[in-house]
């Protein structure tokens, strides 16, 4: 019988957790959700925010966490939003993100994540993943959150796929499988 690990997922995202425990389950890891609303610093860097979070939440806490800093970087707007994305989500939303990518033909971009890993006390350790795809024209699918139904890849937007197709090609997937590959040593 498989000995199954436990961790602590420090986000207030409903969504991430639930995509997280599809992925860890199957590398024998179950999470527990904690929204202890750690401070996110502004900083240029996915991983530098996602080391502060998990550093502050581990100690508040007092157990080890992981955290997730995600976001969407558009060539075309020079990386915008990049680690501001879900302010830009927040405030702004797909629909004038796209009306900002209106007339540009460069319709690249990367959407990547950083799963970051700590203890009390200690120093973090970080899991980056990212996939590369292209600005859609339109919102389409009703799967996903964020940025999802506006962000393609290979034909299909995230929000077109279901959340098992999503974590088989995923950023999130990427970084958690690193994560998981590391954690199970």
């Amino acid at each position: 019988m498989v000995k199954l690990m436990h961790i602590v997922f420090a986000t207030g995202n409903k969504h991430k957790v639930e995509e997280a425990q599809h992925i860890l389950l199957k590398k024998d890891i179950t999470l527990t959700q904690i929204n202890c609303g750690y401070p996110e610093i502004q900083a240029d860097e996915l991983e530098e925010i996602a080391v502060y979070g998990a550093k502050w939440a581990a100690g508040y806490v007092k157990q080890p966490v992981i955290v997730d800093d995600s976001g969407i970087f558009i060539e075309a707007l020079n990386g915008f939003p990049g680690p501001y994305s879900a302010y830009v989500q927040y405030t702004l939303g797909n629909k004038r993100i796209l009306k900002l990518m209106e007339n540009e033909k460069n319709r690249r971009a990367i959407v990547k994540s950083v799963i970051c890993y700590c203890k009390p006390d200690e120093e973090p350790t970080t899991f980056p993943g990212l996939i590369k795809g292209t600005i859609t024209h339109s919102e389409r699918g009703t799967h996903g959150f964020g940025f999802d139904p506006i962000f393609k890849v290979n034909n299909k937007t995230l929000a077109e796929m279901t959340i098992e197709e999503k974590n088989t090609i995923s950023h999130r997937t990427k970084a958690l499988q690193k994560f998981a590959e590391w954690y199970n040593r």
